[in-house]
């Protein structure tokens, strides 16, 4: 079964940058369209971003023009780069395959001065 682990989650300051990975286990990874998502406390789990296997990149509107995703096939992992950070972003942040409804544990982002 595919596991995915993601990290690169921490504490930053408002307007600072993050970038999170989620590395996979299974070899068929490039084959996957992969997502991110987000739950903030006392709310429901939200679309981040997607990339599909064939480059295509897709945003939720307040992602559009800080985040940027990205994936690495041969290293298994997809990638969420976070830049102008804002407190609203604080949530905890998961990756998603989404061919075979994997999720990985998710890593918490914390947004605050």
């Amino acid at each position: 079964q595919e596991q995915l682990v993601e990290s690169g989650g921490g504490l930053v300051q408002p307007g600072g940058s993050l970038k999170l990975s989620c590395t996979a286990s299974d070899s068929g990874f490039s084959t996957y369209d992969m997502a991110w998502y987000r739950q903030a406390p006392g709310k429901q789990r939200e679309f981040v971003a997607r990339i599909n296997s064939s480059g295509f990149l897709s945003y939720e509107s307040f992602a559009k023009g800080r985040f940027t995703v990205s994936r690495d096939n041969a290293k298994k992992t997809v990638y969420l780069q976070m830049d102008s950070l804002k407190p609203e972003d604080t949530a905890v942040y998961y990756c998603n395959a989404i061919d075979i409804s994997a999720w990985g544990q998710g890593t918490q982002v914390t947004v605050s001065l």
